[in-house]
């Protein structure tokens, strides 16, 4: 059995470039929600000495200096692009289990491969022909030992031309000796600090036989199958896609809210996605919670986040029952001239739709459940959420602070690529 680690290189700035190949080597870097934290750098951004994860603001001075392209988190962009690079992984094999938005595991079980180094650069080279968009491919027995192999892909990149094979021992060993702990999968910054005190510097100190017992103390059965994973047997299985057992929609506002029109505006939107997000998945939801944050700089050590979880008397997946108890519990939270930098809605208790129980005397509108797949259909169809309950703003989206955008190449059409030809 032989496991592949698919994963996008820089990949917010790899769909930046899709787009505009005139930011081909050069510093480039994108940033986290509301224009924060820098949270995808290019190779060039990186030589420069811009930390991931650093406010934007604390490196201002240096992207000036090096004339480093910023840009904010164009998500519409980044998932279009992600749901297409695993599309096309589904050419090589039908088993691949979506591990994040630019990662993914691949299992070559049952098939005839007798050159993996050379299937990974034909893997590499259709996502580069079809969507620009680079990768490392890391090959091994095991999905751990392959995280290990896609990390010597991607540093040794020269070597391998992205693409590294574990197909032997000797190769295995020596990729556990080259690995730090902390750049072992599963193993944190806690847990890190652990492993040195004991010894434990490399993944291959980690599967030395006197250090057993000091891993079950730890990590338990989680450790021990880590263990067994880098030492070549495979005991982690691919997963299937599974509905979440929570959804949260929660965002900062552009600006302090203190209105509670406005407050529940936003309510009201964030409710709204919620039920979308049920809805794609198939499940309905029992339990609302509702968060609300102010200020916590100018709250002098008064409390300034609070929560109020309700339950529905039947489970909905209907932007209707779930926003509107959403108000009510706003209702409850809302302080006069209190000022609101944040709020959010997340639906818990979610079952199958298909499990649903209807009551006898308490139920839902069925014209609620109508309404919703017309809506569904419609924002399907153009790819925006053009229908909207009556309390939203139709003119206005997350509105949070983007002004280093790009365009939606590949999900509005208004924003199209333009070629001009001569």
């Amino acid at each position: 059995m032989m496991y592949a680690l698919v994963d996008c290189n820089n990949f917010y700035v790899s769909c930046e470039r899709v787009f505009q190949p005139q930011l081909n080597g050069k510093p480039v870097v994108v940033l986290s929600n509301n224009d924060g934290c820098i949270i995808s750098r290019s190779n060039e951004a990186k030589v420069l000495g811009i930390p991931m994860g650093a406010p934007e603001f604390k490196v201002r001075d240096v992207i000036k200096q090096h004339n480093i392209q910023v840009f904010s988190s164009n998500y519409a962009l980044y998932g279009d692009l992600s749901h297409r690079v695993m599309n096309t992984l589904e050419h090589f094999t039908p088993n691949v289990e979506v591990y994040s938005i630019d990662e993914a595991f691949l299992n070559f079980s049952g098939q005839d491969i007798p050159d993996y180094q050379e299937y990974g650069l034909q893997i590499r080279q259709r996502i580069i022909k079809w969507l620009s968009i680079p990768t490392g491919i890391g090959f091994a027995p095991t999905k751990a030992l392959s995280k290990i192999a896609n990390k010597i892909a991607k540093k040794f990149h020269e070597r391998t031309q992205g693409v590294y094979v574990i197909d032997s021992d000797e190769k295995r060993i020596k990729a556990l000796k080259w690995t730090k702990i902390e750049d072992v999968w599963g193993i944190g910054y806690r847990l890190t600090k652990k492993m040195q005190t004991k010894g434990i510097l490399t993944a291959y100190d980690f599967t030395l036989p006197h250090n057993e017992w000091f891993i079950r103390k730890e990590m338990g059965v989680v450790g021990m199958r880590l263990k067994y994973e880098l030492e070549g047997k495979s005991v982690l299985e691919m997963e299937e896609p599974k509905a979440k057992k929570n959804i949260a929609v929660t965002r900062s506002f552009e600006k302090d809210i203190s209105d509670f029109n406005e407050l529940k505006e936003r309510v009201v939107t964030f409710a709204s996605v919620c039920s979308e997000k049920l809805r794609k998945q198939n499940s309905c939801c029992y339990g609302v919670i509702l968060y609300l944050s102010k200020d916590r700089f100018k709250a002098d050590g008064a409390k300034y986040s609070f929560y109020r979880l309700q339950t529905l008397s039947f489970p909905s997946n209907t932007a209707f029952s779930i926003s509107g108890l959403a108000v009510k519990m706003l209702k409850e939270l809302y302080e006069e001239g209190a000022i609101y930098k944040k709020a959010g809605v997340i639906v818990t208790e979610i079952i199958p739709a298909n499990q649903k129980q209807f009551h006898l005397f308490d139920d839902e509108n069925p014209k609620f459940q109508k309404l919703m797949e017309v809506m569904d259909a419609y924002h399907e169809k153009v790819g925006e959420r053009k229908i909207r309950l009556a309390t939203q703003d139709l003119k206005r989206t997350w509105k949070m602070k983007q002004n280093h955008l790009s365009k939606r190449y590949t999900t509005n059409f208004n924003e199209l690529i333009e070629v001009q030809c001569k």
